[in-house]
């Protein structure tokens, strides 16, 4: 009897020394894969703080929460167990994918410099009115995450090594919580960081809280419009990043033949020679998404459809409409 406890025990042992590996295979996959999608995730948290503009306070976390439910929504209700079923009946469909994404995201970031360059007009007030126009919003917001939540899940899935369909699922999952806990975390850190400083401003019992109180409310603008930059060159980089890689994985060796060269002259450079070829490697991706992006903006304005400059504008209407019509309590 004591032999066949001390082997049972020893059977315990083993099968949780086994789990704690799995367990840190699935955490060292998940951190490799959000890594290898850092660049949509900062465009994913540059491109939200615009749903909460011109809201009173108390209606920018609520906000920000609806759409983080959808985005949960998204990327484990939607997109997880779409790949997956890709991944085993249809790989080949990955890239095509991951390049329509691409393909957005470039031509996202073109129509933001051209609204940059060109300035952008304003617009007529949003014809529909009443607090629905709260929930239009948010819907506007989950549909642009969904994009922004499948370029991360496939560029995820593309950088799994695992083998097991469990095992790439288990690093989907944690990818996808850690991922939608991070950028709308920062999201709502950074809208509630104007309202942080005018506490502190408004202490009277410490001169360097109210200087600092104020620093930071006269900051967080340019934070916020910094924030919006950062946002619109990452859509070019990532979005010309993927369609670089995704044209050679079709089979054309050009264009990304002749960046992959200039990344080589530089590679053998003592010390900064990785830093050259990332350097490298970003500018061009940001060109190719830059020049990709702007021939579909050209092509997109000729069409009936094609002419949404005006979205956020109109959303910015319907904002301040919630805002005049939603009691200052309300909340979900």
């Amino acid at each position: 009897m004591a032999g066949g406890l001390a082997a049972l025990l020893d059977d315990v042992a083993a099968l949780a020394r086994l789990a704690a590996a799995s367990a840190d295979d699935v955490a060292a996959a998940s951190v490799k894969a959000s890594s290898k999608a850092m660049g949509v995730v900062i465009d994913d948290a540059a491109v939200t703080p615009q749903y909460v503009k011109g809201l009173k306070p108390k209606r920018e976390l609520p906000i920000i929460w609806r759409i983080t439910k959808g985005s949960f929504r998204n990327k484990l209700l939607f997109i997880l167990p779409v790949l997956l079923l890709l991944s085993v009946f249809a790989p080949w469909a990955l890239t095509p994918i991951l390049m329509l994404g691409g393909l957005y995201l470039s031509f996202e970031g073109a129509e933001k410099i051209w609204e940059l360059v060109r300035g952008k007009p304003k617009e007529a007030p949003a014809a529909a009115k009443g607090p629905e126009a709260e929930d239009r919003i948010v819907s506007s917001a989950v549909r642009t995450d969904l994009i922004l939540s499948a370029e991360i899940m496939v560029i995820s899935m593309n950088s799994i090594e695992a083998e097991s369909l469990w095992a790439r699922a288990a690093v989907l999952v944690v990818v996808a919580i850690g991922i939608t806990v991070l950028v709308y975390g920062a999201v709502g850190i950074l809208v509630k960081m104007d309202d942080v400083g005018l506490a502190m401003a408004a202490d009277g019992d410490s001169e360097f809280k109210q200087r600092f109180g104020s620093g930071l409310v006269r900051a967080m603008p340019r934070v916020m419009t910094g924030i919006s930059y950062v946002g619109m060159v990452a859509m070019l980089w990532v979005g010309g990043h993927i369609l670089l890689v995704g044209t050679h994985d079709l089979g054309l060796a050009q264009p990304y033949g002749f960046v992959h060269h200039l990344e080589g002259m530089v590679a053998g450079v003592a010390g900064v020679g990785a830093v050259l070829a990332w350097l490298i490697n970003t500018f061009f991706s940001f060109v190719f998404g830059l020049i990709i992006g702007g021939i579909v903006a050209v092509i997109m304005h000729f069409l009936p459809f094609g002419h949404h400059g005006g979205e956020e504008g109109a959303h910015e209407d319907e904002m301040t409409d919630v805002v005049a019509r939603r009691p200052a309590g309300d909340a979900d």
